[in-house]
C-alpha cells in the first residue's frame, strides 16, 4: 500500500434534519442529511402502502379482448 495517498479516516458526526446525531468515522468530519432511520416512514411505521388490488382487472377492462 502506497504511503501518503489515502485519506485520514477519522470519527464524523451525521446531523439529520429532525435533529438527530449519529455518531461514526467516515473520511469527512461532519454530514447533514435531509432523513434518518429516526425520521423515515419506512423504519417508523407510517409508510403507506400502495394497494394494487383491482390493477389486473382495471388493465383488462381497457385493453382486454372484447
Amino acid at each position: 500500500m502506497k504511503s501518503d495517498i489515502h485519506p485520514k479516516y477519522e470519527d464524523a458526526t451525521i446531523t439529520c434534519a429532525c435533529g438527530n446525531v449519529i455518531s461514526t468515522r467516515s473520511t469527512v468530519k461532519s454530514m447533514h442529511i435531509n432523513t434518518c432511520s429516526a425520521c423515515h416512514p419506512f423504519y417508523t411505521g407510517e409508510a403507506k402502502l400502495l394497494d394494487s388490488e383491482g390493477r389486473v382487472e382495471q388493465f383488462l377492462k381497457r385493453y382486454g379482448k372484447k
